[in-house]
């Protein structure tokens, strides 16, 4: 468990967890006698629980993606073009997910035209400066570029290595930069996960060096 006695905002990113969960039974689906796939409902639940349970947050809120086009789309018209459309086990179960969270009486986040990521962004910097530490719950790389001393990105890994809590120094292992350089980082190593690109033929090991080289890409297109 995280330290207790503080106040905690956890923040989870739903897509996240819905689809990790979703995927967790994919060799053994949760199937009713009439056929409806609850495995995301069921794995989505458990792992809601077990966070609350576990690490007891004094604050939390449920952040969720909407259909609707953000500006990235519009900017870039390949921004996750690669990815595979949502499986019918997730689309069904949301409304579902969405009724029991209401049951829970834990807040739904969302806005139309903005990714959940960006809601996650504006809710740590409205908070940054409180008393509270917040811990955002998601597998996703680029929000690691929040990290501060007092906001922390929380993994939840699996049965086999159990949560992994984010500070600065782990990002710094994990990527070799720290969190205020993960946007340059991703800019010039890419991101196959939203479709971006990169630069072609560099990898983590060579953008974190040029990174720390130049510190920042302006400076390196100079």
């Amino acid at each position: 468990m995280l330290s207790s006695g503080e106040k905690k905002l956890f923040l989870v990113d739903a897509y996240a967890l819905i689809y990790r969960a979703y995927f967790a039974f994919a060799k053994n689906p949760r199937i009713t006698s009439r056929g409806f796939d609850t495995s995301a409902i069921y794995g989505f639940t458990n792992m809601l629980l077990e966070l609350i349970n576990n690490e007891s947050p004094t604050h939390l809120g449920i952040v969720f993606d909407t259909p609707k086009k953000t500006h990235r789309h519009i900017e870039y018209v390949d921004y996750k073009a690669n990815r595979d459309a949502m499986p019918e086990g997730i689309s069904t179960a949301i409304p579902y997910i969405k009724q029991i969270l209401k049951a829970f009486n834990i807040p739904v986040l969302y806005l139309d035209g903005y990714e959940a990521d960006d809601i996650i962004a504006t809710v740590v910097n409205k908070f940054r400066d409180q008393d509270i530490l917040i811990y955002i719950v998601t597998g996703d790389k680029d929000i690691m570029q929040l990290v501060d001393d007092k906001v922390f990105v929380y993994n939840p890994g699996n049965k086999f290595s159990g949560p992994i809590v984010y500070d600065q120094r782990k990002v710094y292992e994990k990527w070799s930069v720290t969190p205020n350089k993960i946007c340059d980082l991703l800019s010039i190593m890419g991101d196959n996960s939203d479709n971006i690109p990169g630069v072609k033929g560099v990898g983590p090991k060579t953008a974190s060096k040029l990174v720390n080289d130049y510190g920042n890409v302006p400076n390196l297109l100079n």
